[in-house]
């Protein structure tokens, strides 16, 4: 799966209605969203909240391919947690296993409802990056109010993440021309991974390099911890509020049918 940096920025930079919509708009739509999905127990819910972020996906032009690659790479990394549910949650056993693992009716249903919720909250995210320029995110969240410290630890996080790209991508050529492929099955395994620490050795070396040039770069122009970086002020239109107002009309919604017993 190709899912570079660049080509994030690229689709983040679009012209469409939600891409047009303020970035402090959309970051709190993203973290209502999340707090929803999190709090809801109800998969219809869980559904429903899906498919209203897949409508904001094809408005605003996204790549649905691009977009389902980015979450593909991701959902790994916290699916594991729900594919492990059946067999350690307790409740009633609907299959018995080998060595006396068995899995659980209430398993499947918790493991189901996390899975569910990871998606939702992933997709919520990756549509926000999706439709957002990085440095927008980070100044609508100074703009919110959120702690110093952690708008400017992501703002050097994205600055980081580009100098960590190119570093891997300077390496991998550097290999590629020595014929160097970590798929090549003629090559001992230990072999190839031996070199792929060795690359991870080299990357993190060169970026911690990098990383101090540019914070002396950064102090010898009078940067400290309390520096102030400049905001341009940006009113909220209409049609942002007309948005969030709409949305909170769905959730709000969708709770109140939930609460009634209609879903």
């Amino acid at each position: 799966m190709n899912v570079s940096i660049d080509k994030i920025e690229q689709e983040s930079w679009k012209d469409s209605a939600i891409h047009n919509l303020d970035g402090r708009i959309k970051l709190i739509l993203t973290i209502m969203i999340i707090v929803y999905s999190v709090y809801t127990t109800d998969l219809i819910i869980l559904l429903i909240l899906e498919i209203y972020l897949i409508i904001l996906l094809l408005i605003s032009k996204v790549s649905i391919g691009f977009f389902a690659k980015r979450i593909l790479l991701i959902l790994p990394f916290g699916g594991f947690l729900a594919v492990f549910q059946p067999f350690i949650k307790p409740g009633a056993i609907l299959y018995t296993l080998p060595l006396g693992l068995t899995i659980t009716y209430d398993g499947v249903l918790f493991g189901v409802l996390l899975i569910s919720r990871l998606i939702v909250c992933l997709s919520a995210i990756v549509l926000l990056s999706s439709v957002t320029p990085i440095e927008t995110i980070v100044n609508s969240m100074r703009k919110l109010g959120f702690p110093k410290i952690m708008s400017m630890i992501l703002s050097m996080t994205i600055r980081y993440l580009f100098v960590f790209y190119d570093e891997l991508d300077t390496i991998r050529k550097a290999q590629k021309s020595r014929s160097f492929s970590i798929w090549n099955k003629k090559t001992s395994y230990f072999w190839r991974l031996k070199q792929v620490g060795y690359t991870i050795m080299m990357l993190f070396l060169k970026s911690f390099e990098k990383g101090e040039k540019v914070y002396y770069s950064m102090l010898s122009r009078g940067y400290t911890g309390e520096s102030v970086s400049y905001r341009k002020e940006n009113p909220i239109m209409k049609m942002d509020y007309l948005f969030l107002i709409l949305t909170l009309i769905l959730v709000f919604s969708i709770e109140i049918i939930h609460l009634n017993g209609i879903i």
